[in-house]
């Protein structure tokens, strides 16, 4: 299945129900390349759509799926592996749904898994029959939308929030695959401790490298009007604390691109780490 790319401006609506998005990515300040990649979809039973950095559309008939991947490894080998996995969503995603019947809200977990357990085994073999490829690995975030529901995927340090709809706190859909994320889960340290902690990016899960299976978190939520969702590579939150990023992301200026202005915020208070920001919003 071949996808096209759909051109970076606004799409016609056809219902009510509909998704603003915004994508930015930025090298940092110390990095030499960006290993850091994101992807949008449009896609239905028939065909599949690379989506610009930004527009709108309806949900009425299509799905759509934003992905954030931040890889790991020498050399290229973490920039190879983030570009391999968002291919590998355009490929395998549209294939799996359509094998699905269409009963999605009984089948997701089992498509999301095994679109990670096929990414992760991809990388694998090619991390092991490639010189340039040895080590390769990836976080990677998924949001999949629906009419009314959102269903993510997750594994590594990579995240997705919710900013549902009259609300000012910022809500992590996601858990850290670090040791760090389980002392704060568990109350061992406090949220500031965690942002400072000299472990906070050690990860213990990603696609790739070594291990022989994987185990992603998949869940879903329900959306509505006036939600946003924002997926981001670990380079975003070591530059913005939430109340940042809440502030940027109520801005009210139709020609705002709160995406790019996330990252070049984030760059410029740390810029130490890759920089990545999808945002999606239900109008």
């Amino acid at each position: 299945m071949k996808a096209k790319i759909l051109p970076s401006k606004k799409q016609p609506a056809a219902c009510a129900a509909s998704l603003q998005w915004f994508g930015w990515t930025d090298v940092g300040r110390v990095r030499k390349n960006n290993e850091d990649a994101f992807l949008g979809l449009r896609f239905d039973a028939q065909e599949v759509h690379r989506l610009g950095k930004f527009g709108e559309a309806s949900v009425a008939k299509h799905n759509f799926t934003f992905a954030v991947c931040d890889g790991m490894g020498g050399a290229k080998a973490g920039e190879f592996a983030s570009n391999i996995a968002v291919e590998k969503i355009t490929a395998l995603l549209p294939r799996s749904f359509q094998k699905s019947g269409r009963g999605l809200q009984a089948n997701f977990g089992n498509i999301l898994g095994e679109l990670y357990g096929q990414i992760h085994r991809a990388l694998v073999y090619l991390g092991s029959s490639y010189d340039e490829c040895h080590g390769m690995q990836t976080t990677m975030s998924l949001c999949w939308f629906t009419p009314g529901w959102l269903y993510f995927g997750h594994v590594g340090d990579t995240r997705i929030y919710r900013l549902a709809k009259g609300e000012n706190e910022l809500k992590q859909l996601t858990t850290d695959d670090t040791h760090v994320a389980w002392l704060l889960q568990n109350g061992k340290i406090k949220d500031y401790e965690a942002r400072t902690h000299p472990r906070r990016n050690v990860l213990q899960k990603a696609l790739g490298g070594e291990s022989h299976f994987i185990d992603p978190q998949v869940d879903a939520v329900k959306c509505g009007r006036g939600d946003f969702f924002l997926i981001c590579s670990d380079g975003l939150t070591e530059g913005l604390h939430n109340h940042q990023i809440v502030d940027l992301l109520r801005t009210k200026d139709k020609y705002f691109n709160p995406a790019k202005a996330l990252v070049e915020s984030s760059v410029k208070n740390d810029g130490r780490d890759n920089t990545t920001a999808l945002v999606v919003k239900v109008v």
